[in-house]
């Protein structure tokens, strides 16, 4: 017996749905996959709050989600709020816009904080399912807009995980001020993208690691880009590989590209444009330390992530 569920990440940059149909097995098939940029997050890291034109663009979007909820007969919705929503201390507000919209769909739903720890669970419940288990220990990273999530796990579930609070949105808004970055600005994020991963493989014992699986936006855009695609195909760049070399070549480009050069790029999504950067400088860093202390050459990037789990995770 099946049920129609659905799963929204709403994060830093992003709000995603995911409708699919679930078995008893915990098997999901998608129905529908949707995501909007809405920058929930924006100002966040320096104001501590909430704009409200953030919020109304959030609520724009889930307004749509929740009509394309009732159109395909979604009987149970869990909606989670990340990074953005841990940190911002006018959060009732958000919280008060997603239970109007929710309560459509299911009476008294409403988005969740969770954890930093249960993000990176569900990142990894979400991006591991399709691999082989032969291929484990793997490290999964979720790159998101204020935080990036490093797992360490198997077959047998999660043996580490860390939350760190560096995203392609707050890279940005901290230290990448110009367009294109000064080299100060670039060495700065680079110093502080170093301290925080740091501070997670302190906690993430990586060298235990045989694959490393990348998984939300900024991966999966480098990946596209790294396969020189026209255009972003979701196809294509799920379950592909992009070596080391070529990974440090994309994510140097990115960071030297001035807006308008970024905005060029075929697989670019316009949402992307001016924080990329920021991911960028993330994910090379990461590449540099999976390197070091693991022998990993190469990133495999998913498609399924967060929203997976979510979707997987409804009751």
């Amino acid at each position: 017996m099946t049920r129609r569920v659905a799963g929204i990440d709403c994060g830093t940059n992003s709000i995603r749905l995911l409708i699919a149909d679930i078995d008893e097995t915990g098997t999901l098939t998608d129905v529908r996959r949707e995501m909007r940029i809405v920058r929930l997050g924006q100002g966040v890291d320096a104001t501590g709050a909430f704009v409200p034109e953030a919020i109304e663009r959030t609520r724009v979007a889930l307004h749509e989600y929740v009509e394309m909820m009732r159109e395909t007969g979604v009987g149970a919705v869990r909606m989670v709020a990340t990074s953005a929503t841990r940190d911002a201390r006018n959060r009732e507000d958000f919280f008060a816009m997603t239970r109007a919209e929710l309560g459509a769909v299911v009476p008294g739903a409403v988005a969740e904080v969770i954890t930093g720890d249960e993000e990176a669970r569900l990142s990894f419940a979400g991006a591991v399912g399709e691999l082989d288990p032969a291929e484990g220990p793997f490290v999964v990273v979720d790159l998101g807009g204020g935080s990036t999530e490093l797992v360490l796990g198997d077959a047998h579930g999660v043996r580490a995980a860390f939350s760190a609070n560096i995203g392609c949105v707050r890279i940005t808004e901290r230290c990448l001020k110009t367009d294109p970055p000064t080299s100060e600005e670039v060495s700065a994020a680079k110093q502080f993208v170093s301290e925080r991963v740091g501070e997670a493989l302190d906690v993430v014992p990586v060298a235990q690691a045989r694959t490393w699986v990348g998984v939300a936006g900024t991966m999966t855009t480098i990946a596209a880009l790294g396969r020189d695609l026209p255009e972003y195909d979701p196809a294509k760049v799920h379950l592909s590989r992009i070596d080391l070399p070529r990974l440090y070549e994309v994510c140097k480009g990115l960071v030297e590209m001035n807006h308008e050069q970024r905005a060029a790029l075929g697989p670019m999504h316009p949402g992307r444009v001016d924080v990329i950067g920021g991911g960028a400088i993330v994910c090379s860093t990461l590449a540099d330390e999976f390197h070091r202390r693991a022998g990993i050459s190469e990133l495999v990037v998913s498609e399924h992530d967060i929203l997976d789990g979510i979707a997987m995770s409804v009751r």
